[in-house]
C-alpha cells in the first residue's frame, strides 16, 4: 500500500516517517518549497522538525497531482485549510484518512464531513490520539486511535501503519475519534492559562475532569460512543495535551494566563494551535446543540481578549450543581 500525505508540518513529516519505516515509498505534499528541498536532498524537515533524519524512501512534492497513484492518503493540513487543498487533491476512490483535529469555522463540519462533502466516493478514515510529532518521529512508544466505518479498511489501514512502536486500535466511530481530537485542544488552552495564571495543580486537574464533562456532552449530541471518547482519542489525547508545554494550545494558555495577548501570541506562522480557531466555532456548535460548555465559552473570552483573573472568577462563581 503506497501512502501519500498531504501535509510537510511536524505532524505530518512524523506520519510520513511512521508509514516509511517499512522502506515502503512514501510521497509526502508540502506547500513550502524549502520543505520539499530539504527532505529530497538531505532527508530532514529542517523547518518543522529539525534534527529527525528522515527514511530515504520518503519523497516530497509540492504537486498535489503526484499524490494519484497513492492506495491511501493522510491529510495532516490544519482543520481550517482542509477544504481547500481537498478540492484540489486526485482522490477517487483513494481512502482518506484524516489526521487533523478541528470544526471547520463558517459550516461547523467536522473534518470528516467536510471530505465525504467533497469526495463522497472516498472511504473515510479518522487517526487521532495522545501524539507529539518529535515522539512519534523519533520512534517512541505510541498508541493513537484509528477509526473507519468500513472494518476491513481500517484493518489494512492499521496493518499499514503499525510498527513495534506505533499502535493503532481500531474503532468503528469517526464521529468520536474526529470530536475529542477537535475538543481537546480548547481545552488544552484552559490548562495552559491556568498553569500561566499560577493557579496550581488542583485546579488543572479539576480542569481537566470538568472538560473531560463537557466533551463528553458534546460529543453524545454530535453521535458519539462514549467508550471513544474515554479512551485515546478522547482522554488519552486530552491528558497529554493538558499537561505539557511542548502541546501548542497549552503554549498559547499559558502566554494567555501570564497577561499576553492572544494576537501576538498567534503571530507564530511555524506552529498552529488549532484550538484558538476551533474554540469560537465550537462554542457555536455546542449552543446549536443545546450543550452547556463553560470552560469553551471561557476559552473565547480569553482569546477576544477578556482579563484572565475576571474570566476566572465567573467560572468560579457559576452556580453550584451535581456532577
Amino acid at each position: 500500500m503506497k501512502i501519500g500525505v498531504i501535509g510537510g508540518g511536524a505532524w505530518g513529516t512524523a506520519l510520513a516517517q511512521v508509514a516509511a519505516r517499512s522502506g515502503a515509498p512514501v510521497t509526502l505534499w508540502a506547500r513550502e518549497s524549502e520543505v520539499v528541498g530539504a527532505i529530497n536532498d538531505a532527508h530532514e524537515n529542517t523547518r518543522f522538525l529539525a534534527g529527525v533524519a528522515l527514511s530515504p524512501s520518503i519523497r516530497a512534492t509540492s504537486a498535489l497531482a503526484d499524490l494519484a497513484d497513492c492506495d491511501a492518503l493522510l491529510v495532516v493540513v490544519p482543520a481550517q485549510h482542509v477544504r481547500a487543498v481537498l478540492t484540489e487533491t486526485p482522490v477517487g476512490k483513494t481512502p482518506l484518512v484524516l489526521c487533523a483535529k478541528g470544526i471547520e469555522a463558517g459550516t461547523r463540519l467536522l473534518v470528516g464531513e467536510v471530505a465525504r462533502a467533497l469526495h463522497p466516493a472516498a472511504p473515510i478514515a479518522v487517526l487521532s490520539g495522545p501524539t507529539f510529532a518529535h515522539e512519534v518521529a523519533a520512534g517512541l512508544p505510541t498508541a493513537v486511535t484509528l477509526a473507519c466505518a468500513d472494518p476491513a479498511i481500517g484493518a489494512a489501514l492499521a496493518d499499514r501503519l503499525a510498527g513495534p512502536n506505533f499502535r493503532p486500535y481500531a474503532s468503528d466511530d469517526v464521529i468520536g475519534a474526529e470530536i475529542g481530537g477537535a475538543v481537546k485542544n480548547v481545552l488544552a488552552i484552559a490548562c495552559g492559562v491556568v498553569e500561566g495564571a499560577g493557579l496550581g495543580q488542583n485546579a488543572r486537574a479539576a480542569l481537566i475532569a470538568r472538560g473531560f464533562a463537557e466533551m463528553t456532552r458534546f460529543g453524545v449530541a454530535r453521535g458519539a460512543q462514549i467508550e471513544t471518547l474515554s479512551g485515546l482519542s478522547g482522554l488519552g489525547d486530552l491528558v497529554l495535551t493538558c499537561s505539557s508545554t511542548a502541546s501548542r494550545n497549552f503554549s498559547l494558555g499559558l502566554g494567555l494566563g501570564q497577561g499576553k495577548r492572544a494576537v501576538d501570541l498567534l503571530s507564530d506562522r511555524l506552529t498552529v494551535a488549532e484550538g484558538a480557531f476551533t474554540a469560537p466555532v465550537l462554542r457555536e456548535a455546542a449552543a446549536e446543540a443545546g450543550v452547556d460548555m463553560p470552560v469553551v465559552e471561557a476559552v473565547c473570552a480569553l482569546l477576544d481578549g477578556a482579563e484572565v483573573q475576571a474570566v476566572i472568577g465567573a467560572l468560579l462563581a457559576r452556580p453550584l450543581t451535581r456532577e
